[in-house]
């Protein structure tokens, strides 16, 4: 099938908004990962004082991730769907949450500004039609020395990992999500895991994208081998890639 892209995958977005909370709670550590996630960054206390740009929020599963383990800092959370992002802006939010609708291309058009301490994109870089220029804007955005996390459906590469992958999207996400009349964006999500880059791969993309400390470490539970935190860091200026 042909993947999904740009328009079409934000329209999808859209229309899937309604219960997309409602299956996301149904995968086990779904929450709980992406809060793992932002702890590996080793941001400091509570982030006070930190900017954060969270890309692909989604309904804010990310966006609250963050808050959970950073509550003091500022967070911009950006998603191209028009949809999942009111979801997420109609949800309790303390102080210093602010919700931006825009593309992951475009995000200076949109008024995204950095320098931010850090960056969290959950979910995304599958989705967007060229990673490796997301990558440097993102980079541009970050502080030199600032660090950057990637939540990811990355398979490992080995065999096994594929057919759990097929056999949970096809035996149990895909009939439900057809149910629901979204079977378009949940036949998207396997096929672009299954062509996307494996875990390896995307972590040589990190590197010739200009970062440093590039590291990837597995999540737990069904999901080892399926899914990746990616850690790296905008070198300084004075160091390689600067």
């Amino acid at each position: 099938m042909t993947q999904l892209r740009d328009d079409h995958l934000a329209a999808a977005f859209d229309h899937a908004s309604r219960t997309y909370d409602t299956l996301v709670a149904a995968n086990p550590g779904y929450h709980a990962h992406l809060r793992r996630s932002v702890r590996r960054l080793g941001l400091p206390g509570a982030g006070q004082g930190l900017r954060l740009l969270d890309l692909g929020c989604g309904t804010g599963a990310s966006t609250a991730a963050l808050r959970s383990v950073l509550p003091a800092a500022r967070i911009t959370a950006v998603d191209a769907s028009a949809g999942m992002l009111r979801r997420a802006a109609a949800k309790p939010w303390a102080d210093g949450v602010t919700f931006v609708h825009s593309p992951a291309e475009q995000l200076p058009q949109a008024g995204v500004r950095g320098p931010f301490d850090a960056v969290l994109a959950a979910y995304l870089f599958r989705n967007v039609t060229n990673p490796d220029a997301v990558l440097a804007t993102v980079r541009e955005l970050l502080r030199p020395g600032g660090r950057l996390a990637v939540h990811e459906y990355t398979l490992s590469g080995r065999h096994a990992d594929r057919a759990v992958w097929t056999l949970v999207c096809r035996g149990l996400v895909q009939p439900v999500a057809t149910l629901l009349g979204d079977g378009p964006l949940y036949r998207h999500l396997w096929r672009s895991v299954l062509d996307f880059d494996t875990a390896s791969c995307f972590a040589r993309r990190l590197d010739a994208a200009g970062f440093d400390k590039v590291r990837s470490l597995p999540l737990p539970g069904w999901q080892t081998g399926i899914t990746h935190t990616f850690l790296a860091r905008r070198a300084h200026d004075h160091g390689r890639n600067a």
